[in-house]
């Protein structure tokens, strides 16, 4: 297999859910870190990688790619052993598709929209916001009902992205009991998913960054 050079911060779910998924194809990654914080996503050698200077950003043999959720696609089906990552069965990929494109646009904004502002205001989020968060966990909950995984009978990237993006809870001591499909979920989905150990000192990172703003 070969060597794909992934700039990436560590703490973020869309990193730590970039290196899952390579695990779980196989591959290996040289990781080159982009302090975010630091500013160096906008050094000019980066920016001509990519003009939007987002992290995770990955590098195949010059094909350059962001966006997380794409490069899961991408690695899966290029690299993927079979397809059970990522079907090519219309509708088993189409449900795989709409619970990536719930991740980002109801879970992760919803998750980012309340605790994130504490990174520029040092506190979290509004009531509304937190409600908004409760809404997300809610219909995840109903989406697993009965289910062992998010979108159909075994492990996808759609388990991976989602783990990814809910993690960030540990960090923030959120209550998952309340939703008990979610918190069954996540109790094996971290079992089930290759490079779950090796993305846990980036989780920790986010521990450190936002449990000082929980007081």
């Amino acid at each position: 297999m070969p060597t794909l050079d992934l700039y990436y911060m560590p703490s973020p779910g869309a990193s730590r859910a970039v290196i899952m998924t390579a695990r779980a194809v196989g591959v290996e990654l040289n990781k080159k870190v982009v302090d975010v914080f630091a500013g160096e996503h906008l050094n000019p050698d980066f920016v001509k990688i990519n003009p939007q200077h987002t992290v995770p950003t990955l590098v195949d043999d010059g094909f350059v790619l962001w966006e997380s959720r794409a490069i899961l696609m991408y690695l899966a089906e290029k690299y993927g052993k079979d397809d059970s990552l990522y079907p090519k069965d219309p509708q088993k990929r189409a449900l795989v598709n709409q619970r990536l494109y719930f991740d980002l646009a109801t879970l992760y904004a919803a998750i980012s929209g309340y605790y994130y502002p504490a990174f520029s205001t040092g506190k979290f989020g509004t009531p509304e916001a937190f409600k908004k968060l409760e809404t997300g966990f809610e219909l995840l909950n109903t989406f697993l009902e009965g289910q062992v995984y998010v979108a159909g009978s075994n492990l996808t990237i759609a388990d991976i992205s989602i783990l990814a993006t809910i993690s960030t809870i540990e960090a923030v001591d959120f209550d998952l009991t309340k939703y008990a499909n979610v918190d069954r979920w996540y109790a094996n989905a971290k079992k089930a998913t290759p490079g779950w150990e090796e993305t846990r000192p980036g989780l920790e990172i986010m521990r450190a960054l936002l449990q000082p703003k929980k007081a």
